[in-house]
């Protein structure tokens, strides 16, 4: 943690210089994110699952924290990555997967996810207690939301204190959308209001005082606002920097406190690289990522057509797209087109509900199928610049072999690369 401190403390000081964060459980998209920070000689990587992906049930993955936090290190430890340079976050902790419940449940289930959270190593907290739950009036007031951060807090700060380690450091605050992405089209977005980030981090402040955590709020280190970026299925709202410069002249008055920036996937190198100047200085990306797996896939899957015999091909691409079809639920809130509109969504859609798919059995058997057709035949060249031509020019420059994940993580390095050259002035 002490590396990230420093790197806040570098931006307070007018270096523009920020850290992004790899919201992600698939092991690609990790191992790509790690080996990325070992190439660039990064003093650490930032790894973060939300309270829906692992949680004490297990969440969409499967995972427990600490089982997340094992299955990140035992990738570290094959990429040339100490895994005591991974930092381990977790997002958007609160009632949020539990929100069906009476508030007092979902919190009690919460305080059971907090514990696991900090005893399994992750040292950096999003306390996101924004939702409301079943018996609660919506919108919740900044009284009842910080009260109920304050809550977890006390619980991370006792956990540590018992389990010893680096202490946490927390963020506070949300964005609009919910954790997952928007479930609708975006007809609008309204930009934080200095005044409304201003109250959340004051509220915040004196609640934890008044409930015996004076000494953990030096360690809360950004706010979470919305700076205007966002995306929805086929669009993606830009960064402009004009319609911010009264919210980011708010966070100049406080010492230590950054921007924590959700949503910016699909955001160009330049608009991320403004983001991180105007004091947006922590980076989250996750969709884009899984985006970019999902186009090397497909691209693999091209790959597979042109160059392998046809009888043992894996049929991975209409093997996924049925899976998709055959369990809706992950995307059935989200799409609402038909016949080949939906099929669009399903494969295109930038909020990426196919990401929830990967771990299926049928899905991880066709590329398995798929990988080891084309290692054991590898392309040539001429068909991995056809379809993947960045992944090519690191082959023909003897970055990476030919074989199919390191196609694939050097088309998701391409993503990481922009977040890394604006996180780093």
């Amino acid at each position: 943690m002490k590396a990230m401190i420093e790197r806040i403390a570098r931006h307070k000081a007018g270096e523009p210089c920020g850290i992004f964060s790899v919201c992600s459980a698939h092991p690609l998209v990790i191992e790509a994110a790690l080996v990325h920070a070992a190439r660039h000689d990064a003093p650490f990587a930032l790894i973060e699952a939300t309270s829906n992906q692992v949680n004490q049930d297990g969440g969409y993955t499967g995972m427990k924290p600490a089982e997340f936090c094992d299955f990140v290190t035992r990738i570290a430890n094959r990429t040339g990555l100490s895994p005591d340079q991974v930092v381990f976050g977790g997002d958007h902790l609160g009632p949020n997967p539990w929100q069906t419940l009476p508030a007092d449940e979902a919190m009690a289930r919460a305080d059971v996810m907090i514990e696991e959270y900090v005893s399994a190593g992750f040292r950096k907290i999003h306390l996101d207690c924004s939702m409301a739950c079943a018996d609660d009036k919506p919108p919740l007031n900044d009284e009842i939301i910080a009260s109920r951060a304050a809550r977890l807090c006390a619980v991370a700060e006792r956990v540590n204190g018992r389990a010893g380690g680096e202490p946490p450091v927390y963020v506070i605050g949300t964005e609009v959308p919910e954790p997952g992405g928007a479930a609708e089209e975006l007809a609008s977005l309204v930009i934080t209001a200095p005044q409304a980030a201003r109250a959340t981090i004051e509220t915040h402040r004196k609640v934890f005082a008044q409930s015996g955590l004076a000494a953990a709020w030096p360690r809360v280190i950004a706010a979470v606002v919305q700076p205007g970026v966002e995306f929805d299925h086929r669009k993606v709202v830009a960064y402009e920097p004009e319609k911010t410069r009264a919210l980011s002249r708010m966070i100049e008055q406080y010492d230590r406190l950054i921007f924590e920036a959700h949503s910016t996937d699909y955001q160009t190198r330049a608009a991320l690289g403004s983001l991180v100047r105007d004091h947006f200085a922590i980076l989250k990306v996750g969709p884009a990522l899984t985006f970019a797996l999902r186009e090397a896939l497909w691209a693999l899957d091209a790959i597979e057509r042109e160059w392998i015999e046809p009888s043992c091909l894996s049929d991975f691409r209409r093997i996924v797209i049925a899976r998709m079809k055959e369990e809706p639920r992950h995307w059935v809130k989200y799409y609402h087109a038909r016949g080949a509109e939906l099929d669009y969504d399903l494969q295109y859609s930038l909020s990426d509900r196919i990401r929830y798919y990967w771990p299926d059995p049928q899905i991880v058997r066709a590329q398995n199928i798929m990988f080891r057709n084309l290692n054991e035949n590898p392309p040539p060249l001429a068909l991995i610049g056809q379809y993947l031509p960045v992944a090519c020019r690191a082959v023909q420059a003897g970055e990476i072999g030919s074989s199919p994940a390191e196609l694939a993580m050097a088309h998701v390095g391409a993503v990481l690369h922009d977040y890394w050259a604006a996180t780093n002035g």
